[in-house]
């Protein structure tokens, strides 16, 4: 994890978590004037999350982030759910999808592949347990760079 990532996580995760959501994840995609920061927000209300939610979290942190400046240049704000395809950023997480089908882009090859879309068997130490075509990989979590749930209908 980058620093100016995990600066960003320390000055994010406690408004939200002020806000009475769950910090589920973030994203930050670096790609100059069309760079976004990306907060995924959960709750264990009923209603689940709506876009006042994501309004009122978007206005919280945009405000942190005007004063403390973290992120030099132009970027774009967005606060959402994880949605169905939720993205998994944690070995917590992954545990509370086991039995989902699964899909990961690793950073490097991993077994001659970067792609792995399958079975969550498990987690083991750091590593994810994934089956694809009964074949099982432990992959360490370093290793993914997205890992998401595929909606099952």
């Amino acid at each position: 994890m980058s620093a100016k990532f995990t600066i960003l996580e320390e000055l994010v995760r406690p408004v939200v978590e002020g806000l009475e959501f769950e910090f589920w994840g973030m994203e930050y995609l670096s790609q100059g004037k069309d760079s976004v920061l990306r907060i995924f927000i959960e709750t264990d209300a009923e209603k689940g999350i709506d876009v006042e939610d994501c309004a009122r979290v978007s206005r919280q942190v945009s405000s942190i982030l005007d004063v403390e400046d973290p992120i030099t240049g132009e970027y774009h704000l967005e606060v959402s759910s994880p949605g169905l395809d939720r993205p998994l950023f944690s070995l917590t997480q992954y545990q509370a999808y086991v039995g989902s089908i699964v899909s990961l882009r690793l950073r490097v090859p991993f077994d001659g592949r970067r792609k792995f879309k399958g079975q969550l068997v498990g987690v083991e130490n750091d590593d994810i347990v994934v089956r694809v075509d009964q074949e099982e990989y432990l992959l360490p979590i370093d290793l993914i760079d997205k890992g998401n749930i595929v909606p099952q209908f």
